[in-house]
């Protein structure tokens, strides 16, 4: 498993979503993703405090054990976890913090993150507190989540000289949803920060198990509410075909693209695909392996862009 960088941090080029963890997925099933991660040597677990209510924390330190020094280790704060607890003032960010480490079982986060920008709160005053937590050596590096460029903008020069800076973005992006390529992902390459593509796989749709005309499989992400009506439209479910038959064509399968595509990205650091079997996790690892062409990405572009 190859590795790339977020500020100080070495992390897998495969991560681990942990999401799943404590509502698709208990203790022993969390224990078996992570058992299978490692063994495929990936070391980058990413999780936030509002996952299942803190349960998606509480079950990966529970799975890692004595094994969490030899792993990344990221969370996220700020969204609402409950009516007192949200957003990014500087209390706040402190409290989080604790309980993040409380739940994990750890004295140190590796990447902590700012899950959603906070409007009420200016960014030197977060950036303060989160100095604070790394100066102490409970936050190795720092991130954010669900941004724009103007905020990373403001970031930096707030930033300066004293302030800890963000060392990565986190952000929807995938081969169906690329709005990052606007201004996002030049941003994060000007300033030099690592990029983490969330809904890598544009929540199972990338997986191949949505095919045109036959009916999504039961227990799946997209059995039905908004989600579904957004990503199984008739102009995906025909790039998807596309796209099937054109790794299909090279031995290879629609997941394995969309990963490795994911990796020809120069900003990208890891993705975090979810899982909740070794299996998958397995997949998605080995995944990574794919070196697409220039004349390969060419022809991906020419399938996703194309109308239908």
């Amino acid at each position: 498993m190859n590795t790339r960088r977020i500020g100080t941090l070495e992390v897998s080029v495969v991560g681990v979503g942990c999401n799943s963890f404590g509502k698709r997925i208990d203790a022993r099933d969390a224990l078996s993703v992570v058992d299978a991660a490692l063994d495929a040597s990936i070391n980058f677990f990413d999780t936030a405090d509002v996952y299942a209510r803190g349960q998606s924390e509480h079950l990966l330190g529970r799975a890692l054990g004595n094994r969490r020094r030899g792993v990344v280790i990221a969370t996220k704060f700020g969204k609402e976890f409950d009516p007192r607890h949200r957003g990014a003032r500087p209390g706040y960010v402190r409290r989080a913090c604790e309980h993040s480490l409380r739940r994990l079982g750890t004295d140190y986060i590796d990447l902590f993150q700012l899950h959603e920008p906070d409007p009420t709160v200016p960014i030197a005053e977060t950036l303060g507190a989160l100095q604070e937590l790394v100066t102490v050596g409970k936050v190795r590096q720092i991130g954010c989540c669900n941004v724009t460029p103007p905020l990373l903008r403001d970031a930096r020069a707030a930033a300066r000289p004293a302030l800890a800076h963000f060392a990565s973005v986190q952000n929807e992006y995938n081969l169906l949803y690329r709005h990052a390529e606007e201004a996002v992902l030049p941003e994060c390459e000007r300033q030099g920060i690592a990029f983490i593509p969330y809904y890598p796989l544009a929540r199972g749709l990338l997986t191949g198990k949505y095919r045109r005309g036959r009916p999504a499989p039961q227990g799946s992400h997209l059995t039905g509410g908004a989600a579904a009506r957004e990503l199984l439209t008739d102009q995906n479910l025909a790039i998807v075909e596309d796209l099937i038959r054109f790794a299909e064509s090279r031995g290879r399968t629609i997941l394995e693209l969309s990963i490795s595509w994911l990796l020809t990205m120069r900003s990208v650091a890891s993705v975090i695909a979810g899982a909740t079997t070794a299996e998958q996790v397995q997949q998605n690892a080995a995944s990574a392996s794919w070196r697409l062409t220039t004349a390969e990405l060419d022809e991906i572009d020419r399938i996703v862009l194309q109308t239908h």
